[in-house]
């Protein structure tokens, strides 16, 4: 999804001495009359946009067995769910990060013994050594699901987090260009204000995306890439001219 293009960003600077407040008429003091001017300020809005890959990946191996005699089919099952789980513990993968369920029927004169073993990967590269490794040693007696591919809410909670940070930067970097180009001294900030946030790409549930199963591993990681862009409005104080030493270094 396309992004917009941003709204042009705006810079307002008051480069005149600060002048001290007026005196008020009795009749400007009785209806309050206008407020005492402020210091030499600037005003600028910045942006910023930021993405992030997803943190988590979920693959599901599905196995099944269909025996005339019922401990024959839970033994076929048992012996690969063994193996599987083995192998993914062995390559760093924590037992809570690993789902088993189980599925035991009858049909007709044999007993059917069906499994799904749901692991979820925080380190991609992990994750393609446990799928080659099962592909190889138990081939076409074990269906390994394409990985799905998501951001955890912390995850996203980091990115807006970042992003924001990022145009409070961008802002102050261009307050303080403003009023070098004047020979000013950029002071502290006066105003800080989140104007716009938006957020789009990226997956953070459950489900599966209506995406082709045919993506490769990078397209994958691509299409779960969250985006998020930031706007702030900002004000400084002008503190007066820039201190020479500064300006060289």
């Amino acid at each position: 999804m396309a992004l917009p293009a941003p709204a042009p960003s705006r810079v307002f600077a008051e480069l005149v001495p600060a002048q001290a407040p007026a005196l008020l008429t009795p009749a400007q003091e009785g209806r309050g009359g206008p407020p005492a001017p402020s210091g030499r300020e600037v005003h600028v809005s910045g942006s910023a946009e930021l993405s992030a890959g997803p943190d988590r990946a979920r693959v599901s191996v599905r196995l099944g067995s269909r025996k005339e005699a019922a401990g024959a089919a839970r033994s076929s099952v048992t012996r690969r769910l063994e193996y599987i789980i083995q192998a993914a513990r062995q390559r760093g993968v924590p037992e809570e990060n690993m789902t088993v369920t189980e599925d035991f029927n009858r049909v007709e004169n044999t007993y059917q013994m069906e499994a799904e073993v749901c692991i979820i990967f925080s380190d991609f590269g992990k994750m393609q050594n446990v799928c080659n490794l099962l592909i190889e040693k138990l081939g076409t007696s074990v269906t390994i699901s394409p990985p799905h591919f998501y951001h955890t809410p912390e995850a996203v909670d980091t990115l807006r987090r970042q992003v924001c940070v990022a145009a409070v930067g961008n802002t102050r970097q261009k307050a303080q260009e403003v009023c070098r180009l004047f020979g000013q001294s950029l002071g502290k900030p006066l105003l800080i204000r989140e104007e716009e946030t938006r957020e789009w790409g990226g997956h953070t549930g459950s489900h599966l995306p209506n995406s082709p199963d045919l993506l490769t591993l990078q397209e994958r990681i691509q299409n779960a890439t969250a985006y998020a862009s930031c706007r702030v409005f900002a004000v400084f104080e002008i503190k007066g001219k820039e201190n020479r030493r500064n300006k060289l270094l």
